[in-house]
């Protein structure tokens, strides 16, 4: 049986390896990518603290939240297909379509 702290210690570098993804890279792909680790990184969590306590809480839970984080990247997903069409690139820094261009 793997003790919890493995888990739990599996789950925190999870998440610390998509914030860091997150925050470092440019590319909208990949940003969506680090989120879903990071959200991935909480459903291991939320399940192992469900088995600990012999309650399925935490395991419907997790659940739900895969359930969210699909229907949330379909729609970020359609964003950058449409935003693809107008402008061809991937680059967080190209778009730039709601900025201010008085100063």
């Amino acid at each position: 049986m793997v003790p919890l702290n493995w888990y739990l210690m599996l789950s925190v570098s999870l998440f610390i390896v998509g914030l860091i993804g997150f925050l470092t890279r440019r590319s909208i792909i990949m940003m969506f990518l680090s989120v879903e680790i990071m959200l991935n990184a909480i459903n291991i969590s939320l399940i192992a603290m469900s088995h600990y306590m012999q309650d399925m809480r935490g395991q419907v839970l997790a659940f739900f939240v895969i359930a969210c984080a699909a229907a949330g990247m379909a729609v970020g997903l359609v964003l950058l297909i449409s935003a693809y069409r107008n402008k061809p690139t991937v680059r967080l820094e190209d778009f730039d379509l709601l900025k201010d261009r008085a100063f």
